[in-house]
């Protein structure tokens, strides 16, 4: 899970997408990590200060990404790894995540269907340009379970508005849950859980240097609850 709303691993929409890399002619990397008062993803509250590194690789629209979480305020927050495989040609991206986490098991290469840490989600998207449609949902591992206590297939679908304001760059997000699934916090049906405004501006340092800060206020309708959270992004 990504972003300090979550789950971005390089470039995402705000408060949670997957890692897709425009066309190239040549393989580009991306190195970097994000400080975050707040882990926030999907309107769920993940954990306090976090570092969240990320690593990835990029060749003529397929994209191979590893991101990480770990606390730094709370040694007992949640460690998470994430591993993304996906490919975007003009607007139209499609991927494939492994969420892994150190809870219910710590063992990292433990695939069982009942006792996996492992979570594996498909999304698929388009960027229209003025507006982003984004929709995910868990096909294998440790996901939620509906009403009836069966596989929920938890899902998750996102639309997203960058625009320019004040000098800085915005993205305003609305989330939500379709069915019931306890992957979300227990949502009992479809629930609005994300609704969300990110700001990010580069602050000059010195002249070959810039630092890109980020804020961003989140709302989960679902739950009644609300966050703000506060991020610096570093770069070689």
């Amino acid at each position: 899970m990504k972003d300090f709303t979550g789950k971005a691993i390089i470039a995402a929409v705000l408060f949670g997408t997957s890692l897709t890399a425009a066309a190239q002619d040549k393989v580009e990397a991306t190195l970097q990590a994000d400080v975050v008062s707040q882990y926030i993803w999907r309107g769920q509250d993940l954990g306090d200060v976090s570092l969240q590194p990320s690593l990835g690789l990029a060749y003529k629209g397929l994209s191979l990404s590893a991101w990480g979480s770990v606390g730094l305020s709370d040694p007992g927050d949640t460690k998470e790894f994430d591993l993304t495989l996906a490919y975007k040609t003009g607007g139209f991206n499609i991927g494939v995540t492994d969420y892994w986490f150190n809870s219910p098991d710590e063992r990292y290469f433990n695939y069982a269907s009942h006792s996996t840490s492992h979570v594996f989600e498909a999304n698929v998207g388009y960027d229209f340009g003025p507006v982003a449609m984004q929709w995910f949902t868990n096909f294998a591992g440790n996901d939620g379970r509906d009403r009836g206590g069966d596989r929920a297939y938890s899902s998750y679908f996102e639309i997203s508005a960058p625009f320019s304001l004040a000098g800085c760059q915005w993205t305003a997000a609305v989330g939500a849950v379709p069915y019931a699934t306890s992957f979300y916090a227990e949502a009992d049906g479809f629930a609005v859980t994300n609704v969300s405004l990110k700001a990010v501006k580069d602050v000059r340092v010195t002249k070959r240097f810039t630092l890109p800060l980020f804020a961003g206020v989140s709302a989960n309708p679902s739950t009644e609850k609300a966050y703000f959270v506060f991020g610096l992004t570093l770069r070689p």
